[in-house]
């Protein structure tokens, strides 16, 4: 269980941006003896494998309801802090369920970017008929 909790917080410092040497730094803090470049790489590839597996997972039945939405968070891209759009499409299948699709990430609402989005909403095959009824794909 004191594994699973370390490599929740190593994997929650690198979503946050954390360097791998304060995770270092932060691992020898909870009295552990410190973890390599690689060690915190292949922790946080696991996070990588499962936004694949989620993002390519199969969608059963019917989506009538799909919703497109934005927000901006700040991310480091080549040593700056910048301000990105994070794309979120949300559905709600035939009995009421409501589900993430996909998420994708932009520069910024764009034109072009609301245009690389509905290819979001194609992917998802059985969203792909209600996305071009709303006028997103």
């Amino acid at each position: 269980m004191a594994e699973k909790a370390l490599t929740a917080v190593i994997q929650e410092a690198y979503v946050q941006g954390v360097s791998t040497r304060a995770v270092d730094e932060l691992v020898k803090a909870m009295g552990m003896t410190g973890i390599s470049k690689s060690q915190v790489s292949r922790l946080c590839a696991e996070i990588d494998d499962k936004i694949g597996a989620f993002l390519n997972r199969p969608l059963e039945g019917d989506w009538p309801y799909l919703w497109l939405d934005a927000t901006y968070v700040k991310v480091r891209a080549n040593g700056r802090i910048v301000s990105v759009a994070v794309i979120v499409a949300v559905a709600v299948n035939s009995d009421g369920r409501r589900e993430v699709l996909g998420i994708t990430i932009g520069a910024s609402e764009a034109e072009t970017f609301w245009t690389e989005v509905s290819a979001l909403a194609g992917t998802a095959r059985h969203a792909r008929r209600q996305a071009g009824d709303l006028g997103c794909a």
